[in-house]
């Protein structure tokens, strides 16, 4: 059922309603089409007006019913911005499309920027697509909306890469065009070892209550900056550490890679497994319209720096592990080769699978990460639970830094 059909249907029964006290002070209005129906979305309006707005008094059964019909007509890209602009008309239509909308896990979409902070579903990969822009050094996330093409995407993610004397940093960022740490658009960073063959993510809000915040050198680099304290990150969470395998004989094969998810544990891939699951952004940081800058005060600040506390082999064991999936060697097309389905179309020592690692065991052969090259500077990456957008992002990253002692 289309948009216009729904406010057809329930034209009758708001129509009672008095439109009396609509005069609204807005700083910004934004019209959002759908064949022959218009939605006006009100953003950024003063706390009173938002109070009187004849919108937000709309009965509540009523309006349950209209966005719950809105939601479940709408359910992929593009016609689904209909169900972001429904929560920014007022607080009540928000909070009730936010408790309408279900988490990545139960309904396998990605609908507000928080759905890239939380785990994918269960039985199915969300299929993205990374471009690559070698002049800039930036790299762009795409959910995938046409399986045939490429061209078409919802944009998802940005991320910038910065090379450093001693390391290069992936600046990660909900923003195309500003990215950077100073930008209340930034989650994250991506950084490497001298070598590129270590690589830590960072997330700037905590993924569990237990979160420790660690201080990198670029978090300084911030205060020679003419920055306003309100735009500096909330900090620089560890949630996973990448490792490639040193190739010290120069033996072929392709790279051999792990990762130690230190905000999952390892029992999220069994049946019934539970991963940690971010409901919403931290107070100052992007909700579902980015807009309201980070908040750090001086007292959060912490002066460990660099890298996290080494993990010891209790802490690994209780931690989910993903390795990358062995391929086989083809005697007819003398190459390694993997199982893509069709997604991966070029050879490149960058494409890899990775599946949960079992310690004592046989490795999974459940695909929760694959990421495999399509084109020159275009990339496939799709991702499953217990990881999220974000965290595959981030480890897809580290594969286009350059390895030499791993080749």
């Amino acid at each position: 059922m289309s948009f216009k059909s729904i406010i057809q249907d329930m034209r009758g029964e708001i129509g009672s309603i008095s439109r009396k006290g609509f005069g609204l002070r807005s700083r910004s209005q934004r019209v959002v089409q759908d064949n022959s129906s218009y939605l006006v979305v009100l953003a950024a309006v003063e706390e009173d007006a938002l109070k009187q707005s004849c919108w937000a008094n709309v009965p509540l059964e009523i309006l349950r019913d209209v966005l719950m019909r809105i939601e479940e007509a709408e359910g992929t890209w593009p016609p689904r911005k209909s169900v972001v602009s429904c929560a920014g008309v007022c607080r009540s239509w928000r909070d009730i499309v936010k408790e309408l909308v279900r988490t990545p896990e139960l309904s396998g979409q990605l609908t507000f920027p928080i759905s890239l902070k939380q785990p994918g579903p269960r039985g199915s990969l969300i299929q993205c697509f990374i471009k690559r822009n070698r002049n800039s050094q930036s790299y762009h996330l795409f959910l995938s909306l046409n399986q045939a093409s490429n061209d078409d995407g919802k944009f998802l993610l940005s991320a910038r890469r910065c090379r450093r004397p001693t390391c290069t940093d992936y600046i990660i960022s909900l923003n195309a065009e500003d990215v950077s740490k100073s930008s209340n658009t930034y989650i994250g960073k991506l950084r490497s070892n001298f070598l590129g063959t270590k690589f830590t993510i960072y997330d700037a809000q905590p993924p569990t209550s237990g979160a420790r915040v660690t201080r990198s050198r670029s978090t300084k680099s911030i205060g020679t900056k003419q920055v306003s304290p309100t735009r500096v990150p909330a900090g620089n969470f560890a949630v996973a550490h990448i490792a490639y395998e040193l190739n010290v004989l120069g033996s072929r094969g392709p790279r051999r890679m792990n990762c130690v998810m230190d905000a999952i544990p390892a029992s999220a891939v069994e049946p019934g497994g539970v991963a940690p699951t971010q409901t919403e952004f931290l107070p100052g940081t992007s909700d579902s319209f980015p807009s309201l800058p980070f908040f750090r005060s001086k007292s959060s600040r912490v002066d460990n720096i660099n890298n996290s506390r080494p993990l010891s082999s209790t802490d690994k064991e209780d931690m989910l592990v993903l390795k990358n999936k062995s391929p086989r060697w083809h005697e007819q097309l003398q190459c390694w080769c993997l199982n893509f389905n069709g997604r991966v179309t070029v050879a490149s020592v960058k494409n890899f699978q990775l599946v949960a690692s079992s310690e004592g065991g046989p490795d999974s052969e459940d695909v929760i990460l694959q990421f495999g090259k399509v084109g020159k500077d275009v990339f496939t990456m799709d991702f499953k639970y217990p990881i999220s957008a974000f965290q595959a992002f981030a480890i897809c990253l580290s594969s286009f830094d350059t390895k030499i002692a791993c080749e």
